[in-house]
């Protein structure tokens, strides 16, 4: 016997479509996952920018060696060992400035210290400021209480 027109009619309405429940568990579903994964991807972005700022203190380092190989002393002013600014110049990530290198030179004895401070989002980075002496001790500013980081 054929199906009755009432019944074929209900079959094709309930096959339409998701109801306002379904639709609203995936919402849920795919907000709880994107609370768990965007942390997640900031905190992992922020460590790849940490590579810019230690490689900019290393070759920092580099060039007053080298100046200093051939000076017997630390150049004084950054501009001497090819930087823009004697004192302070951007680190540059895909062409935003996440840190700002700074230097300071003492003549006598000859040191020289290199900071990397964090800007705009990296400043919520939880390894701070980076630094680097002419005795190649690296350091964080403020001195991190949490060992388990391993910033350097």
């Amino acid at each position: 016997m054929a199906p009755s027109s009432t019944a074929s009619r209900q079959t094709r309405i309930t096959r339409r479509g998701f109801t306002l429940i379904e639709l609203m568990i995936v919402v849920a579903i795919v907000a709880i996952l994107a609370a768990i994964a965007l942390p997640s991807y900031e905190r992992y972005v922020r460590k790849a920018r940490r590579t810019d700022a230690k490689q900019a203190l290393l070759d920092y380092a580099a060039r007053q060696e080298k100046f200093f190989s051939t000076n017997n002393n630390y150049a004084e002013d950054a501009t001497q060992i090819g930087y823009a600014n004697a004192t302070s110049n951007p680190v540059s990530s895909s062409g935003t400035n996440y840190y700002t290198l700074t230097f300071k030179t003492t003549a006598a004895p000859p040191t020289f210290t290199a900071m990397a401070e964090p800007l705009g989002a990296q400043v919520a980075d939880d390894c701070h400021a980076y630094t680097l002496d002419h005795l190649g001790a690296q350091g964080n500013l403020p001195a991190l209480t949490d060992t388990s980081l391993n910033c350097w």
